[in-house]
């Protein structure tokens, strides 16, 4: 697994073949090869090289809440009441059985302890998560929430074009 302190070595190709997957998971290996300018048995040899090295840890669909009757979004602040191991792995593993939870942070420079992005159909919605099911996790003392009026920068791609040296 590679960590922050020991990136993986990416050329241009690398990068290019990483920028265009985030854009079309969906791409066959010879359009991807046409874009990045490379034959198709050298392109796959890389997405695969890419993929074992973790890089790629997975394709999905990105569907569009809305559509599916998801209109209501919110960061909600979380706090616990006491800063153990244990306490955190509770937490954590109920917040990953909400399937409402889209992401859960643990924070630090906050009055929260964990900030969670929430997706679910109304506020009579919201209010069954807030009262039944996350201020019910045992160690949770404080919640705080947030809406989400508008989509200001919505992206799933990060950035891996880099200038060359």
């Amino acid at each position: 697994m590679t960590n922050q302190s020991n990136p993986v070595q990416l050329d241009r190709y690398d990068r290019h073949i990483l920028a265009v997957l985030q854009e079309d998971g969906r791409i066959s290996n010879q359009d991807l090869a046409d874009r990045i300018g490379l034959s198709p048995s050298p392109c796959l040899r890389r997405v695969r090289a890419l993929e074992d090295a973790g890089l790629i840890r997975a394709y999905r669909a990105l569907l569009d809440a809305k559509k599916l009757g998801l209109s209501l979004m919110a960061l909600i602040g979380i706090s616990m009441d006491q800063h153990t191991p244990e306490r955190f792995a509770s937490l954590e593993q109920a917040i990953t059985a909400l399937p409402e939870v889209l992401e859960c942070l643990l924070i630090t420079g906050q009055q929260s302890d964990y900030q969670l992005k929430v997706v679910v159909r109304d506020m009579d919605d919201y209010q069954d998560l807030l009262l039944n099911k996350i201020t019910s996790i045992p160690g949770v003392t404080g919640v705080h929430t947030s809406f989400v009026l508008r989509r200001v920068v919505d992206r799933t791609a990060l950035p891996v074009s880099h200038p060359e040296n």
